[in-house]
């Protein structure tokens, strides 16, 4: 949804749950899209150990981007939210195998409280050229 001013609002990328308050999945202005947390879940999918969750938050979170006309390959910076530090060592293999052929990015890694979830990850993307309106 276009909003004006140049700043266009993602509310809800197909296959991705509906955000579950009073905010859009991602903002993109000034040519870059910021998504907002995304978390494990599958729609109609159960979701197994820890490192399926991360590789479904991560196809959410590409979901969401392609929708705002970004993609993957052009993120710039990653924010991720783990419950337990014991989870960094998996949380780094899945990511490791989801950036394998890509560029990582920047990437901020933190233990947090979550509110019943064991992790959550947004980010900073470029807009993929010819995808501004």
């Amino acid at each position: 949804m276009n909003v004006g001013s140049g700043i266009t609002r993602v509310d809800s990328a197909p296959g991705v749950p509906a955000a579950v308050g009073p905010y859009v999945q991602a903002t993109s202005a000034g040519g870059f899209v910021f998504t907002t947390g995304q978390i494990p879940a599958a729609p109609g999918r159960s979701i197994g150990t820890f490192e399926d969750e991360v590789r479904a938050t991560l196809r959410n979170l590409e979901a969401v981007l392609v929708e705002a006309g970004s993609d993957v390959d052009h993120i710039v910076k990653v924010n991720t939210y783990l419950s337990s530090p014991d989870q960094l060592a998996p949380y780094n293999e899945a990511y490791e195998e989801f950036f394998a052929d890509r560029r990582r990015p920047a990437r901020t890694t933190v233990c947090v409280g979550l509110w019943g979830v064991s992790l959550e990850i947004d980010c900073i993307a470029v807009v993929r050229a010819g995808a501004e309106e």
